[in-house]
């Protein structure tokens, strides 16, 4: 196991009726920015329950904050900020709201182009960002535990991500009644982007962390079990609780300390969605089967224990079990309704594969994965695999 400094500072609220200790965690005083999406919080009574928590603090409302949130939409809601002297900022949604609330309270502060954040994947982060609260409503990136965040731009064709430790949320409220009228394509959504996340920090090489590997393992276990519950009973208050608990662990820092990870399907799967427009959790269906296959003897020793642990897979060649193991994991995203080839897609695969592997060649991208081996043609490779 590599040496490691773990800390995560979000405060979890978990469970039935939580959205009131809005009232104890944001200052009396505060002037707020409420960050949402496209309304749907006024439809299923988390913003009543929002509102209500809030009280008397000044608060400022901006909805409209799109799936794989866009930079120019959020440079609106940092305008507003300003403006109003917002000093707080309250994200009420699902990941990419929660991704652009993590810009926004950046980008106030920030002197200069907010793009370099982003750009320079959150180095140009030199001023303390406003505080952050969350209210979840709907698992899937972790974003609620986590410094990350993701945004897109659609107006160069660009999607990049960023990190720093001043943007993880101070709290956030994770309550599964919030989650129960989501259609069933954003639940399946969360569940695919959740179990690769586990994957990206757990399929790499043996590292002797045990305690990573068996939580990481769970998780994997958790999301296949309790995911098509939940998508089969939507109001199954455990079912939904189990998938939001695993959604955060999958992303909060805890089984990626101490050894190495590989985010090239993230890496690769942003350019597909920045390029044809895809849902971020179906991009990573397309890519992760074929990186497995790309990738199987650098990650042989892993693959083999992925079969054993997670699918239950002991008989046959290490190889059979290898190949078992893989389209297993294509199954479990197509039982989850996410297809998983460019095909389902209407995109042609060669032309996109050339595209995507130029595009990160651009932007120094070439040496990526947990060995620094997938190149720009082995990118290629993974994506003709997803013809």
């Amino acid at each position: 196991m590599e040496n490691f400094t773990y800390h995560n500072p979000t405060r979890i609220h978990f469970g039935r009726g939580q959205i009131e200790k809005i009232s104890c965690e944001i200052p009396a005083g505060a002037r707020v920015l409420l960050l949402a999406g496209g309304g749907s919080i006024k439809k299923n009574g988390v913003y009543d329950q929002v509102k209500k928590a809030l009280g008397a603090r000044v608060t400022h409302e901006f909805f409209g904050v799109e799936a794989n949130p866009d930079f120019d939409t959020l440079m609106q809601a940092v305008a507003l900020a300003r403006r109003e002297k917002s000093d707080w900022v309250l994200a009420v949604g699902g990941g990419s709201v929660l991704d652009g609330a993590k810009l926004v309270a950046a980008a106030v502060p920030h002197e200069g182009d907010a793009w370099q954040i982003p750009a320079t994947h959150g180095g140009a982060i030199t001023a303390p960002p406003l505080p952050i609260g969350a209210v979840l409503t709907l698992p899937a990136t972790g974003s609620e535990a986590n410094g990350n965040a993701v945004i897109s731009r659609r107006a160069i064709k660009e999607k990049l991500a960023f990190y720093h430790p001043l943007v993880y949320p101070r709290f956030s409220i994770l309550d599964p009644e919030t989650t129960f009228s989501l259609p069933e394509r954003q639940v399946a959504n969360g569940i695919g982007d959740a179990f690769c996340h586990v994957i990206e920090q757990y399929l790499t090489f043996p590292a002797a962390a045990e305690i990573q590997d068996r939580f990481a393992e769970s998780i994997l276990k958790v999301l296949i079990d309790e995911g098509p519950k939940t998508l089969a009973s939507p109001h199954d208050y455990d079912a939904r609780a189990n998938l939001i608990w695993a959604a955060t662990w999958a992303l909060n820092g805890a089984i990626g300390v101490g050894v190495p990870q590989d985010w090239a399907t993230h890496t690769i799967g942003h350019e597909l969605t920045a390029l044809h427009g895809i849902d971020h959790a179906r991009t990573l269906a397309i890519v992760l089967p074929g990186l497995m296959r790309v990738q199987r003897e650098t990650k042989r020793g892993k693959l083999v224990q992925y079969a054993a642990r997670v699918w239950d897979l002991h008989e046959g060649s290490e190889d059979e079990r290898i190949d078992a193991a893989i389209e297993s994991t294509r199954a479990f995203y197509e039982s989850l309704g996410i297809r998983t080839r460019l095909s389902d897609y209407k995109i042609k695969a060669d032309e996109t594969a050339v595209e995507v592997a130029r595009r990160l060649a651009a932007r120094g991208e070439t040496a990526i994965g947990e060995r620094g081996d997938i190149t720009p043609a082995r990118i290629e490779e993974i994506l003709l695999l997803a013809a």
